[in-house]
């Protein structure tokens, strides 16, 4: 019997007959890869679905407390529901009948023959694996157009973005700054149904209470200071598609409560205005917070972290995935250097092992900027491996095993080193000039001019707090 069509499955057997739970047991053992559980009834069949889902359900159809048809029923409200077989007695093919009308896969009779039921079982083992990599082909295909990725880890994400994505439940979305949690949200909008309608993005962290509030529920004409006009609000702009709370964590308490009434009762009641206003919105969520923790400290609502957190997909961190790094350092590499015109760029040997070796702290957006930074500071398409987080004083002894290559002078290097301190003070203050300066312990003048001079103007943010 071939192992791998029915690798690592999990087969739940429902019966209210001991003996008949222990034969069918035994006989499925004979399948690699298959454990099996038992349950004696319906009701206690959806207990263990609900502790512990599983890929494929064998049920009697008469059993006390609930029988087959209704467990049939149950499985299939299910979002990731499992393939069902049910076993009827000989001469109640009409009773199969009816449970493959209400969601069964297939059936055989009782008393029953071994190779037919293996026969059966193994044509719906066979479809759940046909089904589980669609999904993943499908999810690889939506999450690569956002995000670049090779390991297994993004992979099964992939499988999960599409499974999710495809059924219109909030999702939250959480993992460290930097990992790409808004990417896998455009990708779980285009796995949804409402992929033609309205995606918008909101920022929780960017605005005060008063006005995120406006921004997200919308306001009335003269409801506040400043309000000289009606305003709809993100919600009911988004009305029939999506939006996504970015940094939900740092929401305030007060707008928490409006958000919870939201998910409830699906209705906004924009500032100023007495009526609610109904809204069809399907909620994605991100965080790089545990939000489950400020729950416990009172910072977060422990019932809207439950309305939010319906499905959970957890971002891996970079260094978490290192086998990434070779195809993301190419795909930047290759970015910026038709960004910087270069030309074809001179990658030095050790270059990837150097970047699998960093911990990235700042994920793949760090890994973006050093690369930028790596490329922009390129002579004559040549990289200087020195520049690179944690190169730039090899330990003592591992001078003599990296063969500087470097074409630059000492002029230029220092220059090379000084624009990357600005650069680097740039990204850790999300782009804002004030604290660049502050943390370079420079005054601003001072920093418009290394600005100028080393062409990174349009990196600075002139206005805003840089928090993004």
């Amino acid at each position: 019997m071939p192992g791998d069509v029915v690798s690592a499955s999990r087969v739940l057997v429902v019966d209210d007959d001991a003996g008949v739970r222990f034969t069918l047991k035994e006989t499925l053992r004979s399948l690699a890869g298959v454990e099996v559980e038992l349950a004696e009834d319906g009701a206690s069949a959806l207990e263990k679905l609900a502790e512990r889902p599983c890929d494929l359900v064998i049920t009697d159809l008469r059993m006390p407390r609930m029988d087959g048809m209704e467990l049939v029923r149950r499985i299939q409200l299910q979002p990731h529901a499992p393939r069902v077989i049910v076993i009827t007695a000989h001469g109640s093919e009409r009773f199969a009948v009816e449970a493959m009308k209400a969601g069964a896969h297939d059936y055989f009779r009782k008393p029953f023959d071994v190779d037919e039921l293996l026969a059966v079982v193994m044509r719906a083992l066979e479809a759940v694996r046909l089904r589980h990599e669609n999904e993943r082909l499908q999810g690889e295909l939506n999450l690569s157009r956002s995000l670049v990725f090779a390991s297994e880890a993004m992979g099964r994400l992939a499988q999960l973005v599409q499974r999710a994505g495809s059924r219109d439940v909030t999702v939250l979305i959480s993992g460290e700054s930097g990992t790409g949690k808004e990417r896998v949200a455009e990708a779980l909008v285009r796995a949804s149904s409402r992929a033609s309608r309205p995606y918008l993005r909101f920022n929780c962290a960017a605005l005060t209470e008063e006005l995120a509030e406006a921004e997200l529920f919308g306001h009335s004409k003269g409801a506040f200071t400043g309000a000289h006009r009606v305003r709809q609000g993100l919600f009911r702009e988004a009305d029939g598609g999506t939006l996504l709370l970015d940094e939900v964590g740092e929401l305030a308490l007060p707008l928490q409560a409006k958000l919870l009434r939201v998910l409830q009762e699906g209705e906004v009641r924009p500032v100023g205005e007495d009526r609610p206003v109904k809204v069809d919105v399907r909620i994605l969520a991100a965080t790089h917070r545990d939000l489950r923790k400020r729950a416990s400290e009172g910072a977060f609502r422990e019932d809207l972290y439950y309305r939010l957190n319906v499905v959970q997909l957890r971002v891996p961190a970079l260094r978490e995935r290192p086998e990434d790094i070779p195809v993301l350092a190419r795909m930047f590499l290759d970015r910026f250097s038709d960004r910087f015109h270069t030309g074809p760029l001179k990658v030095p040997e050790g270059l990837l092992e150097r970047l699998m070796a960093w911990p990235w702290p700042g994920n793949v957006r760090e890994l973006e900027n050093t690369l930028e930074s790596l490329v922009a500071l390129s002579t004559e398409g040549v990289l200087d491996l020195a520049l690179l987080p944690g190169q730039a004083a090899p330990p003592v002894g591992a001078a003599a095993m990296v063969e500087d290559t470097s074409p630059l002078g000492l002029k230029e290097r220092v220059e090379a080193y000084e624009r990357g301190l600005v650069l680097d003070a740039l990204r850790i203050e999300g782009g804002n000039r004030s604290g660049a300066a502050r943390r370079l312990g420079i005054g601003r003048a001072t920093l418009h001019d290394k600005l100028r001079k080393y062409g990174l103007d349009a990196t600075a943010d002139e206005g805003g707090d840089g928090k993004g």
